[in-house]
């Protein structure tokens, strides 16, 4: 190559640098526009392009578009008929009596069936457990006693202290016959797929499932941060768990993060919702391996078997409580849970408290919240005062001045990381599950919410939330006001990336 040439060649690669640079930008630019999402996805995607040369483009293509890969889109189309059938049969199980339930309740769970397919079930019982100890001590018993199946669905398995004696249990029950099937998220629950416990469950006869694997290959063909949020327990088809905490105990867990122990609510159910809760177990566990129980090409036949081998079947009455299941997650209805947690808002009349520990919303439910303190409702919001992740703080932290001068009560709880995700309003109905009040939990997680209809466990809600009151300080509104100009930058950044958190 002479002289000329290699001269030549210097001076032309920075002009095809920018070029290629300059299309990629305005490529990647149209594109988010037109696939028409909300309006902060859509600007915070834009500048991550717009401001971050090529990284930001690389950044997009592996994080910027809701892919689901390609095998589990197939599965789940295969599975569609089936899981449509399922969801037809359960509308006269055990209807549920409106009359005598506040009139904000029906609409809400019109639309909730409209969009899931899954409608209310009278006859449920309900018991709420406050403490980890607790929580994973019955989760213990109830696998002790199984005598067909036990479903572990957790976001986080983490090894340490009592989720030793669940797996010691799950161990024991495999033993003696028992289905046992663990889904856990692959990210969420990556040092427990990787760890020496992993193998000895698994020689034990403990099927365990990674949901959603997760690395860099995979990310060329699937969005690697869609994650399984989901935390539920089903045993024998006929008790069930869900809520906010995680396979972990919380004095082993994240001890180094500097936010205190961890929070949480579970609630253990008995009654007909909990074929709702199996049948989603099950849904998510089909998508994930190549179970191929069900084979007959007879829908009504491949129901039986399937309910045979998975323990999904009609459950009795246990008690005198409307509860409906509702699963999300960016599949056939992305936008579920986050126009329920609207309606929710626009429906309460004269008080609405919420808890969460990742505050990270869009616009309009800033606007919800806001209209409803603006029209006379008591809205309080209780929220970690510490947080394990500083882009969602300061992002969280971004939106308290404005709620605040609106009217609504922002409570900073002080003993630990309040993990619990609750919603109670009027005190006549509640929501309760793994949902955060973020856009992660809105678009990107799968998620289970219970919608429950009953005054008397919402009020048992409201005084669980009372009690995170009385251990958190209200926001001083005037005091935020005074701090540093460099704090509100932080904040204020961390805002136009909010939506991507």
């Amino acid at each position: 190559m002479t002289q000329e040439e290699v001269h030549w060649i210097f001076n032309i690669t920075p002009s095809i640098v920018l070029i290629a640079d300059f299309a990629i930008r305005i490529g990647l630019s149209f594109r988010v526009i037109m696939r028409k999402r909300p309006y902060g996805i859509t600007l915070a995607w834009l500048i991550v392009i717009l401001v971050l040369p090529f990284a930001g483009a690389i950044i997009y293509l592996f994080f910027g578009e809701n892919r689901i890969s390609d095998k589990r889109i197939a599965r789940s189309k295969q599975s569609q008929d089936l899981y449509q059938y399922w969801l037809n049969s359960l509308k006269g199980r055990a209807p549920v009596d409106w009359q005598n339930i506040a009139d904000t309740c029906l609409p809400l769970h019109r639309q909730a069936e409209e969009l899931i397919g899954i409608p209310a079930l009278a006859g449920n019982n309900l018991e709420l457990i406050e403490t980890p100890d607790e929580i994973l001590d019955a989760i213990a018993m109830d696998i002790k006693s199984a005598r067909s199946t036990c479903h572990l669905q957790f976001y986080i398995w983490y090894e340490g202290g009592k989720v030793h004696d669940i797996e010691d249990a799950l161990i024991e029950a495999a033993k003696r016959g028992v289905t046992c099937r663990v889904l856990v998220d692959s990210i969420g629950s990556s040092g427990f797929l990787k760890g020496d416990r992993v193998q000895h469950l698994k020689k034990a006869g403990v099927q365990i499932q990674e949901a959603l694997p997760a690395g860099i290959i995979k990310a060329l063909f699937a969005r690697i941060d869609i994650r399984n949020h989901r935390k539920i327990v089903v045993i024998d088809g006929e008790i069930a768990y869900t809520g906010s905490q995680n396979m972990v105990d919380p004095r082993f867990f994240k001890q180094e993060s500097g936010v205190g122990q961890w929070i949480d609510l579970m609630v253990r159910i008995t009654g007909p919702v909990v074929e709702s809760i199996a049948g989603t177990f099950i849904s998510d566990w089909y998508l994930e391996t190549d179970d191929r129980s069900l084979s007959t090409e007879d829908i009504e036949a491949q129901y039986t078997n399937g309910s045979r081998s998975t323990d999904i079947h009609i459950v009795e009455k246990k008690g005198d409580t409307p509860v409906q299941l509702v699963p999300s997650g960016p599949g056939l209805v992305p936008e579920a849970i986050h126009s329920l947690l609207l309606t929710t808002i626009y429906s309460a009349r004269d008080e609405l408290v919420l808890t969460t520990p990742y505050f990270v919303p869009d616009e309009s439910l800033i606007l919800a919240l806001k209209s409803a303190a603006q029209r006379g409702v008591h809205v309080t919001i209780i929220l970690p005062e510490k947080n394990d992740s500083k882009l969602v703080q300061y992002a969280s932290r971004a939106h308290y001045y404005e709620l605040a001068k609106s009217g609504v009560r922002i409570m900073l709880f002080q003993e630990g990381l309040l993990h619990s995700k609750t919603i109670s309003v009027d005190r006549e109905f509640s929501l309760f599950g793994s949902v955060n009040l973020d856009m992660r939990s809105f678009w990107l997680n799968f998620e289970a919410t219970l919608f429950i209809y009953d005054k008397r466990f919402a009020d048992k809600i409201r005084t669980i939330q009372a009690r995170y009151e009385d251990q958190a300080k209200e926001l001083d509104v005037e005091e935020l006001n005074r701090r540093p100009v460099i704090n509100r930058f932080k904040e204020n950044v961390a805002l136009l990336i909010g939506p991507l958190l």
